[in-house]
């Protein structure tokens, strides 16, 4: 029997964060620059309505406002962070190997493992605002040296497909986790089959634009739902130019993800 969950986008959790204050160290830009985030996750400051979906920890809508917005450089550990970027321009700085900039416009996007240890700062320094979608995971080996890749989405050439941006594919970015995360781009009326690697496997589903049906269940403009054991779904797009991100991941807690949650108790 299949099991799901559906987060409506007023359900979110909805933050406006200035660069002010304590927050000043942390959020960089003038303090009249802001970031307003949207978390599906309830993760420490991201707030949302469920814990996690399998390794996923944080889903964030975010988007900086004002040239020099975003966050200074801070560190992270044993943490796989996905940013895939929708306007304006995000430049980010980490320290993975040599240590790189790089400067990521729409339809970029990266996943940097933190792994041992790893910092980055993620800013945008145009006046245009920034707009991105975060992906926050648990990794499924501790304590890997950090990496850091980026790639390309061309929605002109990939429209009417899912396509895999992250994972095992070929031509996606690899990932150090059980996890694909694919986008897809479509016009009204086209439907979608989406097969699951196993029954143990979910998938969480974001209408980012416009709207879809996805199984029983009609998601509006940020809507999301969250669906496993199941062996596929189908996308059945209601308006044309529908955005939709799909982050299929095994759902098992195995002891890495055991041992992460008590290191982090607390933090």
């Amino acid at each position: 029997m299949s099991n799901s969950f559906i987060i409506r986008n007023a359900e979110r959790g909805h933050d406006m964060i200035k660069s002010d204050g304590l927050r000043s160290s942390y959020i960089a830009g003038h303090p009249d620059g802001f970031v307003t985030r949207a978390s599906s996750f309830n993760f420490h400051e991201y707030q949302g309505g469920r814990p996690g979906f399998g390794p996923i920890r944080v889903f964030g809508d975010e988007i900086f406002h004002g040239a020099g917005c975003g966050y200074n450089m801070h560190p992270h550990h044993n943490f796989v962070i996905c940013a895939f970027v929708f306007a304006g321009e995000l430049t980010h700085i980490n320290t993975a190997g040599a240590g790189m900039v790089d400067r990521l416009q729409a339809g970029d996007y990266y996943v940097f493992s933190a792994g041992s240890g790893g910092k980055h700062s993620e800013l945008s320094v145009t006046p245009e605002d920034m707009h991105a979608i975060y992906l926050w995971l648990l990794p499924e080996q501790l304590y890997l040296p950090p990496t850091y890749h980026r790639a390309h989405f061309d929605f002109r050439r990939r429209r009417n497909e899912i396509v895999q941006l992250v994972g095992d594919d070929s031509g996606a970015l690899p990932i150090a986790q059980d996890l694909r995360v694919s986008r897809l781009m479509a016009d009204a009326s086209r439907s979608f089959s989406y097969r699951l690697r196993t029954t143990s496997h979910g998938v969480y589903v974001f209408a980012r634009e416009g709207s879809v049906r996805c199984g029983d269940v009609t998601l509006g403009r940020r809507d999301s739902t969250g669906i496993w054991n199941v062996d596929a779904i189908n996308i059945e797009v209601l308006e044309d130019d529908a955005d939709v991100m799909i982050v299929e991941t095994i759902m098992t807690d195995d002891e890495n993800i055991k041992k992460w949650e008590r290191e982090h108790a607390g933090h």
